[in-house]
């Protein structure tokens, strides 16, 4: 069983913004499967879906970016999902945006939604897909993160879910964190 966690803050007010990067990347990977998120239990939206085989939990935290590891712990912990069978999906505003990096495991990066993971699963060894927001250059970060990407920088993030997709088809498909980072790094 493998879990896929898009990161991002619940709500409208978040909606499309650099910060909600992960939701946006696994709602393009579930729109282009015809999946829903249709079930609200462990503090976030999910569905459990088999996949070539594969049983594949799908999940946005709905505890705010902050929180997140709060309900990624609760599911695995209820479906006995070890760490390296979950998939993270990301912001990274130390990367160039839509740039993709996959890492196996390590320390937050000062991403405040990881460190929350780290702590609630009690483990930096899971999966992380990370996509490239960049650092502000002339705002604050929270402002940053807070903002729809404009049109040019949503051309590549378009590029960059469509590459997601293929990530988490990847994963799923059981190639391990050495295999996608030679491929996609």
């Amino acid at each position: 069983m493998k879990i896929i966690a898009g990161l991002g803050n619940p709500g409208k007010k978040y909606d499309r913004t650099k910060h909600n990067t992960g939701f946006m990347a696994l709602d393009q990977y579930l729109k282009t499967n015809s999946l829903t998120l249709n079930k609200d239990k462990f503090d976030g939206l999910w569905t459990k879906e088999k996949i070539n085989g594969e049983d594949v939990i799908f999940l946005e935290p709905q505890t705010f970016m902050n929180d997140s590891g709060k309900s990624i712990a609760q599911v695995a912990n209820f479906f006995k999902v070890k760490p390296d069978d979950i998939l993270i999906i990301q912001d990274d505003m130390d990367m160039p945006i839509g740039k993709i990096r996959i890492r196996a495991n390590g320390k937050s990066g000062g991403h405040n939604g990881i460190k929350s993971i780290i702590r609630d699963l009690g483990t930096e060894k899971f999966n992380r897909l990370k996509i490239g927001i960049r650092h502000p250059e002339k705002t604050s970060v929270v402002s940053w993160v807070l903002t729809p990407f404009d049109q040019d920088q949503q051309k590549l993030m378009d590029t960059a879910f469509d590459t997601s997709c293929n990530i988490i088809d990847d994963f799923i498909g059981g190639k391990d964190s050495q295999y996608l980072m030679n491929k996609y790094n």
